[in-house]
């Protein structure tokens, strides 16, 4: 449900810190944004929140009286409304936020063990961009499906038992000359959990940037790697990219495709941002363009802004083929909406149709309509 640009955007804010909410009240206040609910965990917000429904809820992650993931899916059930995260980064902070994600959460703010108040006071923390991109998030593509088998095409019908095991080194020992490059920003959590878990084992070699801090991108392989058939690893610098594999851009640092010899490797490197972010999408596919060019296979999802756009451009020109997430499946229609608009999509389609093209691409050569 769209709301009128020309009103101010209005916020709940859920944290059980008193002084975390008058900060963050103060900074939303002054950017323009209206706070009309604060409470100090979501039992004491949910009457206020039936009286008055926001547009947006800034949630605290770990509560008393009643955790954010079952919040989240009470008011995803009931009355669904875009939902932030702020969370500090440690390994259970982590592990809730991606849980939240999964649960509907659109985006996340991390806050600082240490110098908490500064983050508090400043107004680059990320909380205003969150809050505003929220606000213009297609809730209806929030509601969260549960993981499916594999489809057609894949490793012969294997159980989801299977599904679920670890996969063994021997099964996934062959190079494969052609690499998936996947990209994804703001909603690319559940994108990544509807999609990676409906791809068999046989698929290339698969390298994936999805906007994240440093921590946050284990605990997101290690969720993947217990739904999915394909082994799902943060990349590490020099890692190959093989067949059942899927290595995820470690937050903070950018990933780059390199061939070395008949293999192909990543590259973890730091670096500056590019386009605001670091792990960046074009950084990413600029280099599979150069080093896979057309046998690669490149699709960007949802995301706010245009990372990605250029360097799916680039895959395009190289002989990639290339796919983009439609706009009534996405989150935010933001770096789909790019790469489309300079003309870097060869074809658009919703996701619930996009794993059956991948593996139609790449284990059957077959393009989609």
């Amino acid at each position: 449900m769209s709301r009128p640009t020309s009103q101010p955007i209005r916020v709940a804010l859920i944290d059980d810190s008193a002084v975390v909410r008058k900060h963050l009240a103060d900074l939303l206040t002054k950017a323009g944004i209206e706070v009309p609910i604060t409470a100090s965990d979501p039992l004491f917000a949910w009457p206020k929140l039936q009286a008055d429904w926001p547009d947006v809820i800034v949630l605290d992650v770990e509560m008393p009286r009643m955790d954010g993931i079952s919040f989240l899916r009470r008011l995803m059930s009931e009355h669904p409304l875009p939902v932030v995260m702020c969370s500090t980064l440690t390994e259970a902070g982590c592990e809730t936020t991606l849980q939240a994600l999964a649960a509907g959460a659109v985006s996340f703010v991390t806050k600082p063990k240490l110098g908490l108040r500064d983050f508090l006071e400043d107004s680059s923390n990320g909380l205003v961009a969150a809050v505003r991109a929220a606000a213009r998030a297609n809730v209806r593509a929030l509601v969260p499906a549960a993981p499916t088998a594999p489809l057609a095409g894949g490793a012969g019908g294997a159980s989801s038992a299977a599904a679920a095991a670890p996969t063994t080194a021997t099964a996934m020992a062959v190079t494969t000359e052609r690499v998936i490059a996947l990209g994804s920003s703001t909603g690319g959590v559940q994108v990544m959990e509807q999609l990676l878990p409906r791809l068999p084992r046989t698929m290339p070699g698969m390298v994936l940037v999805q906007h994240m801090p440093e921590r946050f991108t284990n605990a997101f392989a290690s969720r993947l790697n217990g739904l999915c058939e394909l082994e799902i690893l943060e990349a590490k610098d020099g890692d190959r990219v093989i067949s059942g594999r899927v290595l995820i851009a470690p937050g903070g640092k950018h990933m780059q495709l390199r061939r070395s010899g008949a293999q192909y490797v990543v590259e973890v490197r730091d670096g500056p941002l590019v386009n605001h972010h670091k792990p960046s999408v074009d950084v990413l596919f600029k280099s599979v363009a150069q080093s896979a060019g057309r046998n690669a296979f490149g699709a960007i999802f949802t995301g706010m802004g245009d990372d990605g756009a250029r360097g799916l451009l680039e895959m395009r020109r190289a002989g990639a083929f290339t796919l983009g997430q439609d706009e009534a499946s996405c989150v935010v229609y933001g770096m789909p909406r790019a790469a489309q608009q300079q003309g870097a999509v060869d074809v658009e389609l919703p996701l619930s149709r996009m794993a059956q093209a991948l593996i139609d691409l790449a284990l059957h050569g077959r393009k989609p309509l």
